[in-house]
């Protein structure tokens, strides 16, 4: 694996799974596997469970760890070509990268979206360029369209904890927020759940008010409703998520109630799972009632992304 943005850089999802599952059976079998590897951990926005998972992922693999909040210590960075830097842009992404690529063996880097221009987020240009330029194998720790780790470390929880025959009903279920927040992870929840459903291992359902329509790349397969009730009959895990919408890029639109999930809406459910990248807003997103209850699996699946860039990382290291 040459660098890990989305699912489809991945050529064996089942492997992956496979990987993450006996590393956390046994986290420390391959610390020879790092040795004088260094890892360097570049952010542009806040994290706490990314960065303290992926640094003990990679000290668990004997790995040097590096890390660089860019937006307080680093230059701004230029990432247009043919400007003249004559503004507020100190250094350009060119060197940047190619300088942090001369310290690192792997480099993650975290980006969020600037949520106005449409085109310009999901174009991706400051994750291309910084592969283009850094030179070694890239890791994605967030980026405008995609939280790949996040959703491995779903997809981790779910294979972890079913217990039932056949495939599970895995509902994604959009969720009420006072704020536009980025399509990233809802993105690559959906396109690691269409894969592991193209793959047999899960029944895929959205749930969203009309207006909340995410991007067709990352859906195909999916069931998809406009009715939160009818996607929760017989789910058995139910992903709780709020996302701006894509269409009206960015914004909040109005909806109706009832979106945010709390025990009475399980009723109708297999006694589903629930599951949330965190942070969560207490009811508002997700009701205390649930997150604080047996149906909860959010810590559970937080502890999950240790082994989901644990394993990521071994694949790398192994093709260096």
């Amino acid at each position: 694996m040459n660098q890990f943005t989305t699912v489809h850089d991945v050529t064996d999802i089942k492997q992956l799974l496979k990987d993450a599952l006996t590393l956390k059976e046994n986290p420390y079998s391959l610390q020879d596997l790092g040795k004088n590897k260094t890892l360097g951990l570049v952010f542009l926005n806040p994290s706490l469970r990314t960065r303290l998972s992926t640094q003990k992922a990679a000290l668990n693999l004997g790995m040097n760890v590096m890390v660089m909040n860019m937006d307080k210590e680093g230059w701004a960075l230029e990432t247009q070509d043919g400007v003249v830097m004559n503004g507020s842009t100190v250094e350009h992404i060119r060197e940047a990268a190619a300088v942090m690529g001369q310290y690192c063996d792997i480099l993650g880097l975290r980006s969020f979206p600037k949520l106005i221009n449409r085109e310009e987020d999901y174009n991706e240009d400051f994750f291309s360029k910084f592969i283009k330029y850094c030179g070694v194998p890239v890791v994605s720790l967030e980026s405008a369209t995609r939280h790949p780790l996040q959703s491995l470390a779903d997809l981790i929880t779910i294979k972890e904890t079913w217990k039932g025959e056949g495939k599970p009903k895995v509902v994604l279920a959009w969720a009420p927020h006072i704020k536009a927040l980025p399509q990233a992870v809802p993105n690559s929840f959906a396109e690691w759940m269409c894969k592991a459903q193209e793959d047999g291992m899960v029944d895929f359902t959205i749930a969203q008010p009309k207006g909340y329509e995410l991007n067709e790349d990352f859906t195909p397969g999916a069931s998809i409703t406009h009715d939160l009730n009818e996607a929760l009959n017989g789910a058995d895990y139910i992903y709780v998520k709020n996302w701006s919408s894509y269409k009206e890029y960015g914004k909040v639109l109005t909806y109706p109630d009832g979106w945010m999930l709390n025990n009475d809406k399980l009723k109708g459910t297999n006694d589903a799972k629930v599951m949330h990248c965190l942070p969560v807003r207490r009811d508002l997103e997700l009701s205390s009632e649930i997150l604080d209850g047996p149906n909860s699996l959010v810590i559970h699946e937080a502890g999950n992304r240790l082994w989901a860039a644990q394993a990521v990382l071994k694949q790398m290291l192994e093709k260096l």
